[in-house]
């Protein structure tokens, strides 16, 4: 059965994570599993009075065990305590499973062990395959989703999140805001931002959702698209990685980073297909 994987180092931003993808859980009726994974060669630091911490974490699950349950009656919640690098045994967890998707915050400050859930979120975004949901410090959106926004651009790859914001919307009964951006005054690029932006309006015609769609010219994209979502109170930005590849390493795109440091609204990264058939070769 898919899953809702939360990656959880008991910081309060990465418990307020586990929450939201509580929330998705339970509309899409799947599982909920948290996540840990013990580092090595680290200090090992508790916070009550267990001296271990896979006795620590344990406890700390079945304490959120407990609490989330009754949010989640049809489905059970699990958890896994997991050991090695933390962004790829959260991303090994999730293919394992076949997890629906990750959610994570981008901070962590609990004091249980070295906190990881910051210097790891980014690279969670970069291996996974299903979809990733970051939450910054701070943010505590409403669990229900109300308003989500999808910005296209002029790449290939822009359309191939319509599904995923598709799918996510249909849960919670949400509108979609279709934001067509174009940083170019050429005439042809223009145009082809609001087909790619029309292509994805017939989209969802097609699945009977709720939409709204909009253009304009930006500078940065990043920058109107969260002013743009701030203003219409939306509770999800849905964005593609633009991830490119080196001959060495993965990296985000300048954009898809930025928003992901920057947002104050939960934002859903979705990785390129012709990326992941790179990394899987």
């Amino acid at each position: 059965m898919k899953e809702v994987i939360a990656a959880v180092d008991f910081s309060e931003c990465s418990v307020n994570a586990a929450e939201h993808a509580l929330s998705i859980a339970s509309r899409a009726n799947v599982d909920l599993k948290l996540v840990y994974v013990l580092t090595k060669n680290q200090n090992q630091k508790t916070i009550f009075k267990y001296h271990d911490v896979v006795d620590e974490a344990t406890q700390l699950f079945e304490e959120l065990k407990q609490r989330f349950q009754p949010n989640l009656p049809n489905n059970s919640i699990l958890y896994k305590i997991r050991e090695g690098k933390v962004y790829k045994e959260v991303v090994a967890e999730a293919n394992e499973t076949q997890a629906l998707m990750i959610v994570t915050g981008t901070h962590g400050s609990s004091g249980f062990e070295e906190l990881w859930i910051g210097s790891n979120a980014y690279r969670i975004i970069c291996s996974a395959n299903c979809p990733v949901i970051t939450l910054r410090e701070g943010v505590k959106p409403e669990r229900d989703l109300c308003r989500i926004v999808l910005p296209i651009d002029e790449t290939l790859s822009t359309r191939q999140k319509v599904p995923h914001a598709a799918f996510i919307a249909s849960l919670f009964n949400a509108e979609i805001h279709v934001l067509a951006l174009f940083q170019s005054n050429m005439k042809e690029v223009q145009n082809k931002v609001i087909n790619y932006a029309k292509q994805a309006c017939r989209l969802l015609e097609k699945d009977q959702l709720n939409f709204v769609m909009t253009s304009t010219k930006c500078k940065n994209p990043t920058d109107t698209t969260i002013e743009y979502a701030t203003k219409v109170d939306a509770n999800l930005i849905v964005i593609m990685t633009d991830q490119t590849t080196s001959f060495m390493n993965l990296f985000l795109g300048p954009y898809a980073e930025q928003m992901i440091h920057r947002s104050p609204i939960p934002v859903m990264s979705i990785k390129p297909k012709d990326l992941i058939s790179v990394m899987s070769r």
